[in-house]
């Protein structure tokens, strides 16, 4: 199943940002940039932190402007430096907060507990920008917005589950392996919540590395 556009786009962007510890450098990436930057990818690019920089990158390669192997300087990521939007003016009505917190309360972290969440009114409102949204809604009550932060790492735990199983279905290649090398912390901190089916899954995912 071909991975939904935001899932690729954050792929490229973690690309983007970790090129220094990926074998092969720009070499290897830029070909996935170009590969997988569908229109629909870079619509979602576009309302992602440092998303335009990569969309004018890989328009610089597309035209030829930019070598295969490199990138113009200014246009280079920074890392750690990167940060996240986050939304600080969101409000929800009394009756909205009240069956939110209900339900972070009541919140398992499995599929049935993501489903439950994410199809409450209050957070549906917000389309794609729901997880800082929320986060904003729920800066005075610290106690709630520390559950919303499981919830939004169960939904990134199920979204890597989902890549990986991808990944681990496609030839061995070094451009698999530069996807794989870039997004492997994430891998290691959300994997292990699925248990033994998560641990072989990540084994999986470095025994593609240590084969190529």
């Amino acid at each position: 199943m071909k991975a939904k556009a935001s899932q690729t786009a954050q792929r490229l962007l973690n690309l983007y940002r970790q090129e220094h510890v990926i074998i092969g450098g720009w070499a290897v990436i830029n070909p996935v940039f170009i590969n997988d930057a569908d229109s629909s990818v870079i619509e979602e690019l576009k309302d992602m932190p440092t998303g335009k920089m990569l969309i004018q990158h890989i328009e610089n390669l597309r035209s030829g402007k930019t070598p295969i192997d490199s990138i113009e300087p200014e246009l280079l990521p920074y890392g750690g430096m990167m940060t996240e939007s986050v939304l600080t003016n969101v409000t929800l009505t009394g009756p909205e907060m009240k069956t939110l917190v209900d339900a972070l309360d009541e919140f398992t972290p499995d599929q049935n507990g993501l489903n439950s969440i994410l199809g409450l009114n209050s957070v549906r409102k917000f389309g794609e920008e729901w997880q800082s949204a929320i986060r904003g809604a729920l800066a005075s009550n610290p106690d709630a917005q520390n559950k919303w932060e499981i919830v939004i790492k169960t939904y990134r735990a199920y979204q890597l589950w989902d890549m990986a199983t991808d990944i681990i279905n496609q030839p061995i290649d070094d451009r698999v392996r530069a996807e794989i090398q870039a997004d492997m912390p994430e891998y290691e901190t959300y994997l292990p919540m699925f248990g033994d089916a998560g641990n072989e899954l990540l084994s999986r995912l470095r025994t593609f590395i240590s084969s190529l």
